[in-house]
Order: C-alpha cells, then structure tokens, then sequence
C-alpha cells in the first residue's frame, strides 16, 4: 500500500464499491416495495370491499350464518385464504370448509377485533411461512360480532424479489470488478510517467545530464515531464559552463604563474647582476601578480553575488567626477595603444546614490574590456547624458565586435564568447549585478566588426539636491 497506483486502485474501488452497495440497497428496497406493496394494496382492497358488501347486504344474519354466506359468495377465482373469526380471535369457518377452533391473535386481528381495519406482514404463528393478512371487522346489526380475515403466502413475493435482487448483485460484482480494472489501467497511466521521471532523477543523481524524460499525455504530468527536460538542459548547460570555467580559470591562473615562477628564477639565477633584465622581471611579475588579483577578486566578487552576501556601502556621488578620474587613468593605456579615448560628459554635476568602488569597479571593467578588444588607431567614448530623472552613461568602442550569436549571453555567468583573448567570462556578469544592486540596467548592443556598446542606465538623485538620505 506503498504506492501510488496500489492506493488508487483500493480507494477508487472502494468508492466505487461502496456506491456499488448503496445502489444495490435501494434497488432491493424498490423492487421490495413494489412487488409487496402491490399485493398488499390489491388484498386490502379486495377485502375491504368484500367486507363492506358483506356488512351491507347481509345484515340479517349472525357470525356463523354471515360464515357460510361469506364462503358461498367467494369467487372461485380469489386466491387468498379466508377465515371468519369470532369476537375473541377464534377461527369459525375458513375458505376450506373447516372450523379449526384456532385462535389467531396476530396485529390485523387486534386491530379488527377493536373496529378498524388492520394489516399484517410477518411470520405466520402456525406455519412460520411469510404471510401478508388483512382483517375488517364483521357487523350484525351495527354491533361488532367478527372478524373477516384475508390470507396470501408471500413466500413467492419474497422469492421473487430475491431473484431479482440477486441479478443486481451479480451486474454490481461485474461493475465492481469492471471498475477495478479500470483503475488499475488509469493508475498505471498516472503512475508509469512518474516511475519515468523517477528513474530520470535518479540518472541525473548520477551525474548523466543528457537523460531526458518521456512525454507520455499531454496533462499536468506531461507539463511536468517538459518542466523536467528543461530544468535538465539548463543543468546540463550550467555544468558545462561550470566545465568550461574552471578549464578558463585553470589556464587563467596558470600563465600568469608560470610567467612569475620564470622570471623569479631567472632574477635568482641572474643574482641581481643586471639591473636592466631585473626591472624587466620585476615589472612583469607586478603585472602578472596584479592579474591574478583581478582574478581572485572577480571569483569572490561572484560569490558574494550567488550567497546574497554582497552589501552596497551608498552615498552620494558624482559619477561626472568618477569618470574624469577614470578618463585619466585610463589615458596612459589607451596613448601606448595608439587609441583615442574621449570623455562626454555634460557641465553639471551627475548626482546618484550609490557604491562608489562598485561602480568604479564595473567602469573600470567596461574600460579594460574596450581597450583590450579595440584594435590600434581605433576610439573608445564615454558619454555620459541625463534622460529625465535617470543617467545614462555608454562606453563605446570599434573593436571586433560581438557575434549575434553571444550578444544575449555576454552577462551571463561563466560565458566567454568565441574570443581567444583572456578573461574569466564573469566580468560583464559581475557588472551586471553591481548596476541591479543600484536599481539600474544594464545593456550591451554590439555590431560584428563594427564594435560594441554598452550602457549603463542609473536613477538620478532626486533633484540633485543635498538633502540627505536614506543609506
């Protein structure tokens, strides 16, 4: 009784069994009703008209006279077995011809005996068959002398009303095991989808990604069944993604350690006897040094991302001022590039409420991306303008470009394109989620060949004023 299909098919059949029993009972009520309400209804009739023909024309005669008077008069057609009892219940004549000298003290009787008409189905107290009995009063001369007793067996009746009952039974059995069948058909249809994603589950508990659902019905288990296949897919990619990341990374940190480790013992070896080669290492040590920062910092910049862990530190600031400070950083690079670097920006302050190192952060990226993918003599723009109460800033390089392919998944964890250059794939990301903490956006629109821009979009403080709030 585990199992779903084992509880359907018992509590299935069960209602239905139940119902099954209900339906019998009242089946077996109706039929008893008719078959012993109808004879019931024609002896009450046919006695009590007798009787009332009896009282009415033969007045003149007393209780046994009345007796033999009844049986002469009875039809040779009437089935039901007539008695004439006295006062006290004993039997004076019956449709036989006999005086038995019997006392019958049944209900009809009593009734009878007391003025009314009275009706009894039961046992009979002599044979103990099944009888249905009707008495009316006898009258001589207005005054009660006797009782007219009409008898049938209802043993046919019941027998009857048996048999039919007993077909019942028999259709609600086949009902009843018909019903189960089918349960067990519908259970299997229900249960068998969930045994597939079951196993399905289970073989990606076990690390296959590519196992995939069967679609048996187009229901709620079929919907079920699709939701599965693509939560799959989506896993299968993130693992892939995952694959490829840590492969990146691998590589990542390993050029820049292995430059380190080469220069450090070539420094070692040199024993400081050339300065000119020394500086040389020193500097590419620094600089490899400073990537592998950027990495590690990149990669715990994620994680606080995914944990929920990052905090914006807000205040104001002048994303104008940041700019210019970045324009000027950035300058030097971009001279030795042989790139043109502009800054547009609009005379007034550029006011917002935000995290000024995240923010420098994601320029900054922005930045290093353009000038790593914009060829020699080429031009990289930050402009910066004011759309009603929001600030739009766009960095914008004719570099290689995007493919179409990439552009929807650039800001996507772990995503590195079909560019060759280095990079973690978290960088656009990271800078992504920075600009939602601000409540901002982030796009990136890109032309194969052409270049690529980027635009940060984030709410102005409300009127630039200095009126302080909320951190």
């Amino acid at each position: 009784m585990k199992g779903i299909k084992s509880r359907l098919v018992l509590h299935f059949g069960l209602i239905l069994l139940l119902i099954v029993l209900l339906l019998e009972g009242l089946f077996y009520w109706a039929v008893h009703t008719y078959y012993i309400g109808t004879a019931t209804e024609a002896l009450v009739t046919r006695s009590t008209t007798f009787t009332n023909f009896i009282n009415k024309y033969a007045t003149g005669y007393r209780l046994k006279d009345k007796a033999r008077y009844i049986l002469e008069n009875v039809s040779n057609q009437e089935y039901a077995k007539i008695e004439v009892l006295d006062p006290g219940g004993k039997v004076i004549l019956n449709s036989y011809g006999f005086q038995t000298s019997e006392i019958i003290n049944t209900p009809d009787v009593m009734d009878a005996i007391k003025g009314q008409s009275g009706l009894y189905i039961g046992k009979s107290p002599q044979s103990r068959e099944r009888v249905i009995a009707v008495s009316n009063p006898l009258t001589y001369s207005g005054e009660f002398v006797g009782v007219l007793r009409y008898t049938i067996s209802a043993e046919p009746l019941y027998q009857a009303v048996n048999r039919i009952a007993l077909y019942g039974a028999g259709v609600g059995t086949g009902v009843v095991v018909l019903a189960f069948a089918l349960s067990l058909l519908m259970a299997k249809r229900i249960v068998d989808p969930i045994e597939d994603l079951t196993n399905a589950a289970k073989q990606m508990a076990e690390g296959n990604f590519a196992v995939r659902a069967p679609k048996r019905f187009d229901d709620e288990v079929g919907t079920l069944a699709d939701t599965f296949n693509y939560m799959a897919a989506e896993i299968g990619k993130n693992e892939k993604l995952k694959n490829d990341f840590i492969s990146s990374v691998s590589h990542e940190l390993r050029t820049p350690l292995t430059s380190i480790k080469g220069w450090g013992e070539t420094i070692i070896s040199g024993g400081l006897d050339e300065p000119e080669e020394t500086m040389l290492g020193l500097e590419v040590i620094s600089k490899e040094t400073d990537r592998l920062i950027g990495l590690v910092e990149e990669l715990l910049d994620f994680s606080k991302f995914q944990s929920g862990e990052m905090k914006l530190s807000r205040e104001r600031m002048d994303v104008r001022e940041l700019l210019h400070d970045l324009h000027l950083q950035f300058s030097v690079r971009a001279n030795a590039k042989q790139i043109e670097l502009k800054l547009e920006t609009p005379p007034t302050p550029l006011m917002v409420m935000g995290d000024l190192n995240r923010l420098k952060q994601v320029f900054v990226n922005l930045l290093d991306n353009a000038l790593k993918f914009t060829p020699q003599n080429g031009s990289i723009v930050i402009a910066a303008s004011l759309s009603g109460d929001r600030l739009l800033v766009t960095v914008t390089d004719t570099g290689e470009g995007i493919n179409p392919e990439d552009l929807p998944h650039v800001t996507e964890k772990f995503f590195k394109g079909r560019s060759k250059l280095s990079g973690s794939g978290l960088g656009l990301a990271i800078c992504k989620e920075i600009i939602q903490l601000h409540a901002g956006r982030f796009s990136v629109s890109s032309a194969l060949g052409q270049g690529t821009s980027i635009m940060v979009d984030l709410p102005l403080l409300a009127n630039q004023k200095n009126s302080p709030l909320p951190h």
